[in-house]
């Protein structure tokens, strides 16, 4: 079961949304928030806490961008989806970098949407072509230097060997059967690179690998493999 939250200041989208979730099997909708300040203090009251947010980024007393930092910050563990009218580059790039695991338009389709839901909770993101195209004409732009690497980061050629596998959207069981290694060994590696490259998520992971180019991805015909 697939513990989820929304937060939309829209009464009726949050409903609807819900009814239309819980019609797929395996996913369950716990919490409903109008805004940030009503999505945190719901979870920290909460005895179980959701595994994906479906976040809007239009709400009063606090947005979508200052809510995914304040996740990010307390709640590390709660999976990060956008789902907005705002389909700006500069909101997707934004959001992206903060660790978003997807970011989808309000009008995708409720199969796009528990299909993102799925892959999010089980890989940790899940990028759209639209959203490709926007990482791929972010690390395009020559006008944005590349970010070096942090100083006295050493990363071993098994935690690269696992880090393109994980942007290539493997998941730790198939990592493991590729590399003839344990699920608890990859799980030890990438938790590594989490606290080697000061990531908070598997999101915030690839989009910092990328940008870095840690990972063997052409930008001109920037896809995942396993797409």
């Amino acid at each position: 079961m697939i513990h989820l939250a929304l937060a939309d200041d829209e009464a009726l989208f949050r409903k609807g949304m819900k009814l239309l979730l819980e019609d797929y099997e395996g996913l369950s909708v716990i919490l409903e928030a109008q805004d940030g300040e009503q999505l945190l203090q719901q979870l920290r009251q909460a005895s179980t806490l959701p595994d994906v947010l479906l976040l809007d980024m239009k709400m009063p007393n606090l947005n979508g961008v200052d809510t995914a930092k304040a996740l990010l910050e307390n709640f590390p563990n709660i999976k990060i989806i956008v789902l907005s009218t705002y389909f700006s580059k500069a909101f997707i790039v934004n959001m992206i970098e903060l660790g978003a695991g997807a970011y989808l338009p309000k009008n995708a389709t409720p199969d796009e949407v528990v299909a993102t839901i799925r892959e999010v909770y089980n890989n940790g993101f899940s990028y759209n072509q639209a959203v490709l195209e926007v990482i791929r004409d972010n690390m395009l732009q020559k006008s944005k230097p590349k970010m070096p690497l942090s100083f006295g980061v050493d990363i071993t050629s098994r935690e690269k060997e696992i880090l393109q596998l994980i942007c290539e959207e493997y998941t730790t069981g198939e990592i493991a059967e590729k590399l003839f290694i344990s699920p608890r060994t990859v799980d030890g590696h990438r938790n590594n690179l989490l606290e080697k490259l000061g990531c908070k998520n598997v999101a915030g992971l690839v989009v910092y690998a990328i940008q870095h180019q840690l990972v063997k991805i052409n930008p001109e015909t920037f896809w995942f493999k396993k797409r």
